[in-house]
């Protein structure tokens, strides 16, 4: 007798109505709630625990089955072959173990050649052929039997309804039944929810569910609409004489007019094979569909037929998994960082998960927008994606896996940190704290406050500042200007000259310009190329924090946002009493007001982009150059752009400014503007 309470047999019990309950979200509604690498790791662990109980196995098992049975609400068609998933391995050592069980079997695999493809996420489909007229096209539903979708297939752009597409092919078979799958491009996919959302419409979560709910549904003007795409990859049946190797079959798809895909490579030996999986393991981001892994084939298809089945998973041939980069967990909490512009920004503190051999316990959420449309809840189960080396980002939740004690996330009224109020301005997503002093902002406000395109201290890094402030020597930037010889000498890693050479840099900032002062002190929206502006309205410091809103909107670039955060920032406390310091310590560049101008301003008025590497000027020197005689810079160039001025390696600018007609500008050239 067989223990049915064993805790062995009750795994396996609550695995198979896991998968069956996964299959069913998966194939027929089209909503899963885990992700097919969770999927295929819960088929694993069944399988095994069958292997080690055969007398387990029943015909029931999700492992003597590919699918899930197709939906009721379309005719069923019965494959006039077995349309078969693959077996899966998910390292090297998982497709060599293949190699040599198949080669046990057969010996010519030993000199056997393969095919490497994408294994493209998408729904896979049968097409029927009869004298060269597509007349049948189905889901492939439990391998066996199907969903018949002639007429939405019919919509896709990329189906052959004639063969052959070009009439110099070789003739169509009298009958002919493809298999192919049907996807869509990431950047279709994209637009696609661009055009949703600005619509007002609920965006999709990923390009798999999306071509398999279009290509599923009952009214083929929807399935029309949407930007489908096929690519084919093996004969099901044929009238005559079909190809003998997969590399041939490929050759014969494509000669017809099939999409196949253009990624597909032959390769000589498995070493070779591997070479190029392993290879498209860091590639995956350059292809245009989402692609869950490569499959391996024998390119001998007699070979590949010879060998058989291990239950329904053909032995010719394996799937070699990516690692995930998409996964589900649970949402513990959601924290708050704040930027070094005192932006505040959530993210997600998770359940730990591998995402793509990476432990994941933390994921952005973007902003707080983001968060309330797409109804996030601490205590969901949700989406977590890692794509190559982006940092992991919740997609969104698991909504029909709630319980009910979720609950909704509200926004903080005061910095997480300081505790000082948090501002929104009207039309914008980010919520800010605007504190200058806010600790949690304090690192990034000095590594900025130093950088070169600021107050460019030289020899300041990111490693001194923090030194500066866990050693409690910087509060805040002005303190800078306030260290000491001893002071320096007491840290770590500082002798006499290294000291030396920090304070005289430190120093020298002192004589900055105003605009370099304004840049350096990283109000919101306020760049290089806003800080000049103002450095020509305003004399100096004190005279731009008396500035009003409506001052400031005169000046060309200054919107109402930025000006309220102008205004925000010089009105804060812990603000002013950063300006005095700098004040007392003689950080107090003058700017002459446009109304008095010293020397020629030749040119004013215009608009200049720098690129490339100039003779004797370095970017910033070049800049300076030209808001020293009036004129303006930005980074991209614009039918505004009054000129480019361009050095060796100019570049893509070079080719947009000789396309919108804007002039173009050497070193020399620049010069001679300016008048010397």
């Amino acid at each position: 007798m067989t223990d049915t309470t064993s805790p062995t047999r009750l795994r396996l019990e609550q695995l198979r109505d896991e998968i069956h309950f996964h299959n069913y979200r998966y194939h027929v509604l089209d909503t899963p709630v885990i992700s097919d690498y969770e999927f295929d790791r819960l088929l694993a662990e069944l399988r095994q625990i069958e292997a080690e109980n055969p007398e387990w196995v029943t015909p029931d098992s999700p492992t003597q089955r590919v699918g899930s049975q197709p939906a009721a609400r379309f005719d069923k068609v019965r494959h006039p072959g077995p349309i078969l998933s693959l077996a899966n391995a998910f390292s090297v050592q998982d497709v060599y173990a293949w190699n040599e069980r198949i080669t046990r079997i057969d010996e010519r695999v030993a000199q056997a050649d393969y095919v490497v493809e994408p294994k493209i996420d998408g729904l896979s489909v049968v097409l029927h052929y009869r004298n060269g007229i597509f007349i049948l096209g189905a889901t492939r539903g439990d391998g066996e039997v199907g969903e018949e979708v002639t007429t939405n297939l019919r919509t896709v752009r990329s189906v052959p309804l004639r063969l052959p597409v070009d009439p110099a092919g070789p003739p169509a078979p009298a009958y002919l039944v493809v298999r192919g799958e049907v996807f869509m491009n990431i950047a279709d996919f994209d637009a696609l929810n661009r055009r949703l959302e600005q619509a007002g419409e609920k965006a999709y979560l990923n390009p798999r569910n999306t071509a398999a709910g279009s290509l599923r549904q009952l009214d083929p003007a929807l399935t029309a609409s949407r930007p489908l795409n096929l690519l084919t990859y093996q004969i099901v049946s044929i009238d005559g004489q079909a190809p003998v190797t997969q590399w041939e079959t490929l050759a014969f798809l494509r000669a017809l007019g099939f999409p196949v895909s253009k990624e597909a490579s032959h390769q000589p030996t498995l070493d070779a094979a591997m070479v190029e999986v392993q290879s498209w393991e860091f590639r995956r981001s350059s292809l245009p569909f989402e692609a869950d892994g490569m499959v391996i084939k024998l390119n001998d298809l007699v070979l590949a037929r010879d060998l058989g089945f291990v239950g329904k998973d053909p032995r010719g041939a394996i799937a070699f998994k990516f690692p995930a980069q998409e996964v589900t967990t649970k949402l513990l909490d959601i924290g708050v960082n704040v930027g070094r512009t005192g932006v505040l920004t959530p993210y997600a503190m998770l359940e730990p998960v591998d995402i793509g051999g990476v432990i994941v316990k933390q994921a952005t959420l973007h902003n707080f927008d983001y968060i309330a449309e797409k109804d996030i809840r601490v205590g969901d189960r949700v989406r977590v994606k890692r794509a190559g080396e982006v940092i992991p980002y919740v997609i969104g939740p698991v909504v029909e896996l709630r319980s009910g004690v979720e609950s909704v996330y509200q926004p903080p009224t005061a910095c997480p940190t300081c505790g000082e109020p948090v501002e929104n301005l009207s039309g914008e997503v980010a919520w800010y704290c605007v504190n200058a002093a806010c600790p949690a902002q304090l690192i990034r406000v000095l590594e900025h406050f130093v950088s070169r395109g600021a107050m460019d201290i030289v020899g300041l890094g990111i490693k001194i500042v923090e030194q500066l402030i866990d050693s409690g020597l910087v509060h805040d930037v002005a303190d800078l200007y306030t260290l000491r010889r001893e002071d320096l000498l007491a840290l770590e890693g500082f002798a006499e000259k290294k000291a030396d050479n920090l304070l005289a840099a430190i120093d020298a900032s002192r004589g900055q310009s105003l605009a370099r002062l304004v840049t350096a002190l990283g109000v919101r929206g306020v760049g290089e190329v806003m800080a000049a502006d103002l450095a020509r309205f305003f004399p100096d410091l004190e005279a731009l924090s008396r500035a009003s809103l409506e001052n400031l909107q005169t000046i060309e670039g200054v919107g109402p946002n930025t000006a309220q955060a102008i205004v925000d920032w010089f009105e804060r406390p812990a603000n002013r009493q950063v300006i005095g310091k700098l004040h007392t310590a003689g950080v107090w560049p003058q700017a002459v007001s446009p109304t008095e101008p010293v020397g020629e301003q030749p040119l004013a008025g215009m608009t200049f982009v720098i690129t490339g590497t100039l003779p004797t000027l370095s970017r910033d020197q070049a800049k300076e150059y030209i808001q020293a005689h009036g004129g303006k810079v930005t980074d991209s160039v614009s039918k505004k752009t009054s000129y480019l001025v361009a050095g060796e390696a100019a570049g893509s600018k070079l080719a947009k400014a000789q396309e919108l007609g804007v002039p173009v500008l050497d070193e020399a050239g620049l010069r001679k503007m300016g008048g010397n």
